[in-house]
């Protein structure tokens, strides 16, 4: 009976962690819940679960949820937009947009689980939460960029921040359906989104005006 409990102790020790072992793995399991279910339908008592033990730790750490909320998404905004603002440092306006559709794409596929959380309670189109803040935090990067394209090519450059808004949200609106879908390869996916914008922009109007034309129908 001893031996027996001497060998549960030593178990029990070697299965305890440090607090910021802890809080790591809270971090993680709370990431992992997000993406499943989103914000409002993960609770502390799941959280506490998966990681073995009891609310107060959770608490004790984090304060509740939105605590391990906020830095997981923190933590995933700061990795997406390191990624688009490397990519966004090209030296050609053409290699920028290639490689800002191809780190935007290389994230959704190769961390779909941070992007998940950024995205299951906030929607591009929506204008508000996590998700929408960042691509407005990316488009005020491109909308310097872009800023200094139409100067260059006699546009109004006072119109870049629509322009980057419309640009990065096609990004991102991609991002969210090829996240589901994942056909075709990255690759492709960004050839076509470089196709459509660059041809695009490179053949502006500097005043477009609507065509109001009524068209016979066939």
């Amino acid at each position: 009976m001893g031996a027996a409990d001497s060998e549960q102790r030593t178990r029990v020790r070697r299965k305890r962690m440090t607090g910021k072992e802890r809080r790591q793995q809270l971090l993680e399991i709370g990431r992992e819940l997000f993406a499943e279910r989103g914000f409002d339908a993960t609770s502390v008592e799941e959280i506490a679960a998966r990681a073995g033990v009891s609310k107060p730790v959770v608490y004790e750490h984090f304060g509740g949820k939105e605590g391990i909320y906020a830095v997981v998404v923190d933590r995933e905004m700061r990795t997406l937009l390191d990624m688009m603002g490397e990519a966004l440092t090209a030296d050609h306006a053409r290699s920028k947009i290639e490689k800002a559709a191809l780190a935007l794409l290389r994230y959704v596929e190769e961390d779909s689980v941070g992007f998940r959380v950024l995205t299951r309670d906030s929607h591009v189109a929506s204008g508000t939460g996590s998700f929408a803040s960042l691509i407005n935090d990316i488009a005020s990067q491109v909308e310097h960029i872009m800023a200094d394209e139409f100067a260059e090519r006699g546009y109004d450059p006072g119109l870049a921040p629509m322009y980057a808004q419309a640009l990065v949200g096609m990004w991102a609106l991609t991002g969210q359906w090829w996240l589901e879908v994942r056909k075709p390869k990255r690759e492709v996916v960004a050839a076509h989104l470089v196709n459509l914008a660059w041809n695009g922009l490179s053949a502006l109007e500097a005043k477009p005006k609507l065509d109001t034309r009524k068209r016979r129908s066939g």
